[in-house]
């Protein structure tokens, strides 16, 4: 078995020191992060975390069921790059002379889909988004123009075949309670109440 790129999500309750217990989870298990985002999801008091490791699958399976043991995590997905949808930002920082004397580097910034957010008299900043292949590209196209900097974000990523969390969390909370408290009803039925 090969290692291969996989996309962790996780849902979770925005508490502080998760981020950290999370951390130490792939530390133990001596997995680097690739790329790691946190963000709001599209439910109100809920973070999203985007992680992305080379690993066996075998391992990772073991680390979603691990994460998913914490009380603040509400659900851990894996996916291969084939069943998201993801992208990243990517911010180039070049000299503006050479940028205005050569009118191909515009050609070819336009061709890459790119940007200017800052123009000053001294460098030119543009944007532009992608996948990690496409962002390269125009890492190596810029560098004889004297590329003084560069930046990309970590991934942000849609799964392809999903509803969304949003919906599974909704029907969660619409079940309707029973007259009689029903002690750990939902105990071991996660898969049950989460599955997509």
């Amino acid at each position: 078995m090969m290692k291969q790129e996989f996309t962790v999500t996780v849902y979770t309750e925005n508490q502080i020191g998760l981020l950290n217990r999370i951390a130490i989870m792939f530390s133990r298990r001596k997995i680097n992060i690739e790329s790691l985002n946190t963000s709001p999801s599209e439910v109100e008091g809920i973070h999203r975390f985007t992680i992305v490791i080379n690993e066996l699958e075998e391992v990772v399976k073991k680390l979603v069921r691990q994460i998913e043991k914490q009380v603040e995590v509400l659900k851990a997905y894996y996916n291969t790059a084939e069943e998201i949808i993801w992208q990243e930002l990517a911010l180039y920082k070049v000299p503006t002379d050479e940028i205005a004397e050569k009118v191909k580097v515009e050609r070819l910034l336009r061709e890459y889909g790119a940007r200017a957010v800052v123009i000053r008299k001294d460098y030119t900043v543009f944007e532009t988004t992608g996948q990690r292949e496409e962002t390269n590209k125009l890492i190596a196209v810029l560098e004889p123009y004297g590329l003084i900097e560069f930046v990309r974000s970590a991934r942000v990523a849609i799964i392809k075949a999903s509803s969304g969390f949003h919906s599974k969390l909704k029907e969660f909370e619409k079940k309707e309670p029973s007259e009689d408290v029903i002690e750990n009803e939902y105990l071991g039925k996660g898969d049950e109440v989460f599955t997509m």
